[in-house]
This record gives structure tokens, sequence and C-alpha cells, in this order.
């Protein structure tokens, strides 16, 4: 069995072997798609092809929709080149089941796949012939927050920004001006409405995007560059909507088990590559079960029936509540805190990291102790529910192989949003949050984890992260065994609102964290010492 539409033909052989099949016409659905586009998603990695992609399968499968998903990338071409086109544009989705069974679906809602490069002639006039269809209701993302960057942490414009900024719209370099410039494509086509749908795990996603292309929409209508009418529609929700979103399922990289479990019943399209911009993918993605999408209904063009598929459709101040309970409180912070503390403690599993009862502890009382009290109910999903799944189904869940290096990327990124709002809700409270004990030792590993060193002794090498070098200078010289002080090395990371949220001297956090420093830079063994004196029962 190979993964390509000749050989789908032969059905019987994929069902007795318990795959499932896409039950439509892709012929047919490919070309109205190709004629009258609806759907355009940028980020054609795992996430897209385990989540968005089947949501749109299951409108097909069941007769509700027509049409396809134009899928394009915008960051790593290779993934288009070697696992999209020698493929038909298809993939398998393996579920994996808390209880070691997988479900297998061909997924084939992708009826074409470009690249955002405006060097590949063809496919970037493609794009704007896309964007010039009055059919088009909705274009996606799931590019990882960095994406939407236009300047770095200092407010400066990256150089290939202030590139585009003089150059105007017609080649852009980068993918924000690119997007920009697909915009400008649908205004000149007759102001035509369309939504524009971050579906990434970071904070008011939609403001995010939003603020990216109105900067690009701003500069060029300053330098008249574009029509001075630009700007105004990009403003304007009855013609281009940003709405809100909350994603929600874990999609680890492909795991070589799931690749011999496949070939040994005869799937062949199993090869697992690392492509040069570090994307680990494969023909087959494989993701837990659970999954959860919860989007604000603006989409002044339309959009594809979704809930019927499961999407949440509500308002935005119910996706703000939603998004904050995850990613603040209910997972991501979880996520973080074993991400940190495995790769101390030489660990390469999330679940297995869930069967250290000192670890479990720690993401429990982070979630239900220092998390819980400042989350507000959104209402649609319960957060004590939802907490209780994370913690005792999904993170322990042996069948997913995913890792706290893969977790840990970005981690500066990520340690304001996932634990600087709960920290601003004490403080806005008027209880404040000096008595917080267990986001400040999540602090604190993280420090020790700048120095490359597990509990062990052993070098490491952290993983890919904007600010690493900046932050890491601070730990310069640190060694296994070195008593301090060290609050003059570690002032600058905790005094810095851009890394926690706050200021963790403003926060009556910063003597704890540098305290849980001292401890785990003690020796070797001394962030597992700590973890037991402060867990064991």
């Amino acid at each position: 069995m190979k993964l390509c539409d000749s050989e789908l033909k032969n059905r019987p052989v994929w069902q007795k072997a318990g795959y499932v099949l896409p039950a439509f016409d892709r012929e047919k659905i490919r070309k109205a798609t190709i004629d009258e586009p609806i759907w355009v998603h940028f980020g054609a990695g795992n996430i897209f092809r385990a989540f968005p992609a089947v949501l749109q399968q299951q409108l097909l499968d069941a007769g509700l929709s027509r049409k396809g998903i134009i899928v394009c990338e915008g960051y790593d071409y290779e993934i288009i080149r070697r696992l999209y086109k020698p493929y038909d544009d298809l993939s398998l989705l393996v579920v994996l089941k808390p209880d070691g069974r997988i479900e297998k679906r061909v997924v084939a809602s992708v009826t074409e796949s470009l690249v955002a490069d405006t060097d590949a002639a063809s496919d970037w006039q493609r794009l704007k012939e896309i964007f010039r269809k009055p059919s088009l209701q909705m274009a996606s993302f799931t590019i990882t927050e960095k994406g939407y960057s236009v300047s770095d942490p200092q407010g400066r414009y990256y150089p290939e920004v202030l590139e585009d900024f003089s150059a105007g719209p017609a080649s852009p370099v980068s993918f924000m001006g690119k997007i920009a410039s697909l915009c400008y494509e649908r205004y000149k086509a007759g102001e035509l409405p369309l939504s524009w749908v971050s579906m990434d795990n970071c904070s008011h996603n939609g403001e995010k995007l939003y603020h990216a292309i109105s900067t690009f929409a701003r500069e060029w209508a300053n330098r008249g560059l574009v029509e001075p009418g630009f700007p105004e529609y990009v403003d304007d929700p009855g013609k281009a909507a940003f709405p809100w979103s909350m994603i929600d399922k874990i999609t680890p990289r492909p795991d070589e088990n799931i690749k011999n479990q496949l070939e040994k019943e005869g799937f062949e399209s199993t090869e697992i590559i690392c492509t040069d911009k570090k994307t680990y993918a494969a023909p087959f993605v494989n993701a837990e079960e659970p999954q959860y999408l919860v989007i604000e209904d603006i989409f002044p063009n339309g959009r594809p029936p979704l809930e019927k598929a499961g999407v949440i459709f509500t308002d935005r101040d119910t996706v703000n509540r939603v998004e904050k309970m995850k990613v603040c409180t209910c997972l991501n912070p979880l996520h973080t805190a074993l991400a940190i503390f495995g790769c101390l403690l030489g660990y390469t599993s999330i679940s297995a990291e869930m069967a250290d009862p000192r670890l479990k502890r720690l993401v429990e009382r982070i979630g239900y102790d220092e998390g819980l009290p400042v989350v507000v109910d959104p209402g649609i999903i319960n957060p004590g529910e939802f907490l209780r799944e994370v913690i005792q189904i999904r993170l322990p869940n042996r069948f997913v192989p995913d890792t706290p290096q893969r977790i840990a990327t970005d981690t500066s990124q990520k340690l304001p949003i996932r634990f600087g709002e709960t920290l601003k809700a004490y403080m806005q409270s008027g209880e404040g949050a000096s008595h917080l004990t267990y986001i400040p030792l999540v602090f604190a590993g993280w420090c020790r984890y700048l120095m490359g060193i597990d509990d062990s002794g052993r070098t490491f090498e952290p993983s890919p992260d904007p600010l690493l070098d900046q932050v890491k200078q601070h730990l310069e010289g640190i060694a296994l065994g070195a008593t301090g002080p060290f609050e003059d090395r570690l002032r600058p990371i905790l005094n810095d609102p851009k890394l926690f949220g706050v200021s963790l001297y403003d926060a009556g956090l910063a003597d704890k964290v540098l305290q849980y420093f001292a401890r785990m830079v003690s020796g070797p063994g001394a962030v597992a010492a700590l973890l037991s004196e402060l867990f064991d029962a």
C-alpha cells in the first residue's frame, strides 16, 4: 500500500488492513476547489494534517461540503517538495489511543499544495489568483507564534521587513509581507471579504495576525506604494476579519515505532525526514485523540460548516477565556514545566515524566493549586474537567511519542504567556503572587536549564530559542557546585517582563527563584533532591 491516488483505487486492500478511506470523489472535489476555492491554509506541517485537514475531510465524507483545502507553506518549502507532491497531496493520520490501539485514516481533503515564494513564479501567481477569487472564505494559519513577528523583542523591524516596506507588495521577501501582499490582491479585486484565521497556539492570535498585516498596509500606504484605501480595508471587520481562536491537539514528531508498525501491515509510505530547516515529518502524522478548536465566529464571506465536525464557534470573550484556561493554566504551563525538568533529569518522553511521582505532583500543584484559582470559567469547556483529562489521560499516554526536548523549543517566548498571565491575575486581585511556590520553581528550573548541564553533570544542547544566546550569557561561568550569590548574574533575567510577563521583583518572586536556583546548582543530583524534598510523600 502506497500513498497515492492510483493505489487508493484498490479499496478492499486498504479496508482489510483497517484503514479509513475518503468517502468522496477526490477528482470532482479537486476540480471544484481549483475553480472556486473556499479555504487556503498556510503552514503545511503536522498539526495541519492531523487536525484542520481532517475536519474538512469529515465534511466531505458527510456530503456537507464539495470543496477541499489548498495548503501553502511559507517557511520550509521542502515539506511541499518531499511530503506533498510525491504523495498526491495525501497523508495518513494515525490516532494514538491511550489503550494502545491506533486508528488509521487516509486524509485526502488537500487538493493543491503550494509554496509562498515569490521566486516560485507559478506558485506565487496561483496564490494571487486564489486570493482574487470571490468564493474564498477563509485563510487560516498554523505557523507558530514567531511566524507573525515583524520585529525583534526590542521592537526593531527585521531587515527583510524593512526591505519589504521600501519595495512594496510586488515581490515581498518576509512571510508576513507576502501575506499582506495577498491581502492587497483581494483588496484590488474589489475589496472582497475574507476571514484571516490564526489557529496557532498563542494568546490573542488573531490580533497578532491583524497587527502584522495592518503594519504593512500602513507602511505601504504612507510610502505611496499601495492605494490609500488599503489600510481602511484591513481595518474593516466586514471585509477583513481576524477572528481569535484556541487550538489544542498534541501532535508530536513522527515516531519510529509507528513507522515500523505501519510497515509490518504493508504500508510503504513511511520515510521520516528531517528538512534542512530541522522540520521532522513523514507522509504519516501521529497524534493524540483529544482535540479542541474554538473560533470567534466572524466570517464576512461565509465559512464551511465546521461546527458539524466538532469546532465550537462563539464570541471573542469566550474564545479569550478558553484560550487563557488552556494556554495559561490547564495544559501549556504543565507542558513547559515538564519540558524544563525533563531535559534536566534526562527524560526523553513526556509520558515517562508523568510516571515520575514528583513530576506528576509538580504539574498537579501548578494546575490545581496555583492556576485554577484565577481561571475564569469559559462556560463551554469546564476547566477542572479539562485539567483532569490533561493530567490523567493526555500527558500520561505512553503511546503519544512526545518529548520534553520538542516542548522546550522557544521557551522564552512561551513563559510570559503560559505563566505571566497567572502572575498578573494574582497581582491584580490584590492577593499578590508572592505566596506562589511551584511557578517560581519552574522559573528557577529554566535558569538552571540555560546552563546546558543536566542534573548528572552531562552537557546537553538546549532546544532552539530566539533568545537563547541572549539569556544564557548570564549563566556563563556558573558550574555545578557554585555557591553564589547569583543575584547579580540573574537579575537581568528575573527583572525582564518580556520573559515572564512581569518583573519577578515586582511580583515578589525573585528571592524564591534565586533560592531554588542556588539549590539546583549546588551539585550533581541537586535538581532531583529538591524535587524529592518538595514532592515525596
